[in-house]
């Protein structure tokens, strides 16, 4: 049995409120130590010893929100390629999401994903199932069959439903298998034709806007309906103060409700769309900076939980167009650390809370393993040099597709190591 052994380690561990100096001692394909106490512990015959001065161990990431082609678009992205960028990033585990052609929203498709997984994956590939059939809002798909053969959560991806009937429905089946609806909220009336925030702006660049409240009305929705099922809601990305002011009241009137925020909500705001730039747009769009100061603000005092890449791989035809007409989405495994380290080192958020909102809180919600550097704990894990600058470039990127928003980026903090159940699946 393989035993590494990583010496004077600063080891940061939400899931304990560990961050100190230490040592990570791994054993076959869990963690048999981590922290301080470990530090004069003698290494076993054999074993592998990295001396990691300087350099800090987290819990593997796990990503909430990705998207991936396969099946039925591989060309822009295959498990295998996804599992590979997220491994360059740090991140252990994928939640998968349902948009896929045909859409994950039986069993059989849940299967192959995991299948399929298994097969090509470096890193651990969760499927959420759709809540609908065919991602149309109408009928729900078989939440206790999916959560049997391994659906992790429920959400229609990129889709809002536009009934409340249905969605009350879903929070309260879903609530009876112990599942999480998580929902992508924008009002298909009031987003209508827009495509980037609605704003002075938008107005310049003579592009149509989608307004605030096209988040936050289906949003406030959501959360008296969660209210009233006691159901376990989601939302899954947020980009408004006004919607973190709703999700911050729903939370204090003790409902079941968490919410995410994408990285790029996070790092960049509407001015980066610049003259037409494709690849700045999103969904939801990149708001104003008040709006990515609130949100900076929201995962301070707790009311955003986690943070997600909103990995988004869209090919050369469909980027490469007018502004309007280009599909919204971008990559984000590869990038979702180094950007998220910029709230570090601008003292905006506390690495302990950073790395709780991109490992141990996405585990605690969905009920996953990982998330934690314990004693027993599977060995997840990721070696960082919090301090090591590096330049995004599209030569560098392992993804399919190079739809990056942060092209040419400095970031600081880079990933020297992945190591799932164990095994290293990447070394810088």
């Amino acid at each position: 049995m393989s035993i590494t052994v990583f010496r004077r380690a600063h080891i940061v561990d939400p899931s304990r409120g560990v961050d100190e100096v230490g040592t990570v001692i791994v054993e076959g394909r869990k963690i048999v130590a981590a922290g301080k106490a470990a530090l004069n512990q003698g290494a076993p015959d054999g074993a592998t010893i990295i001396d990691c001065a300087g350099k800090t161990i987290i819990p593997g990431l796990i990503d909430a929100r990705v998207f991936i082609g396969e099946p039925g678009g591989e060309h822009r992205e295959t498990i295998a390629s996804a599992s590979i960028a997220a491994a360059a990033g740090g991140v252990t585990s994928i939640v998968m999401m349902p948009d896929t052609d045909p859409v994950i929203d039986n069993v059989a498709l849940v299967e192959f994903v995991l299948r399929t997984a298994k097969d090509t994956a470096i890193v651990n590939i969760l499927p959420a199932a759709a809540i609908t059939k065919g991602l149309e809002g109408r009928e729900m798909t078989e939440f206790g069959l999916l959560r049997e053969a391994g659906a992790v959560a429920f959400t229609d991806g990129r889709h809002s439903i536009a009934s409340a009937l249905v969605m009350r429905r879903a929070l309260t089946y879903a609530r009876d298998f112990g599942g999480v609806i998580a929902h992508e909220t924008q009002d298909a009336d009031l987003a209508s034709a827009g495509v980037m925030n609605e704003g002075l702006y938008a107005s310049w660049l003579g592009l149509a806007g989608i307004p605030r409240e096209a988040e936050s009305i289906p949003l406030e929705r959501d959360l008296a309906l969660a209210r009233l099922t006691g159901g376990a809601y989601h939302a899954a990305k947020i980009s408004t103060a006004m919607a973190a002011s709703a999700v911050a009241r729903a939370k204090a009137d003790g409902a079941n409700v968490t919410s995410g925020v994408s990285i790029h909500n996070l790092s960049l705001n509407e001015n980066d769309v610049g003259e037409y730039r494709t690849f700045f747009r999103l969904t939801p769009p990149l708001r104003a900076e008040e709006d990515r100061l609130a949100m900076i603000e929201a995962i301070k005092d707790g009311t955003i939980d986690l943070i997600v890449s909103s990995h988004d791989p869209q090919d050369v035809d469909t980027k490469r167009l007018p502004f309007a007409d280009a599909a919204a989405g971008a990559i984000g495994l590869e990038t979702l650390l180094g950007a998220a380290l910029r709230l570090y080192h601008n003292g905006d958020v506390t690495l302990l809370r950073l790395v709780e909102t991109l490992s141990t809180a996405p585990a605690r919600l969905f009920g996953l393993p990982g998330g934690t550097l314990k004693p027993g704990a599977l060995a997840d894990l990721s070696l960082v040099d919090l301090d090591e600058p590096w330049v995004v470039s599209e030569s560098g990127i392992r993804s399919r597709s190079k739809n990056t928003c942060f092209e040419g980026a400095r970031l600081q903090g880079k990933v020297l190591q992945t190591m799932v159940a164990g095994r290293t699946v990447f070394s810088a």
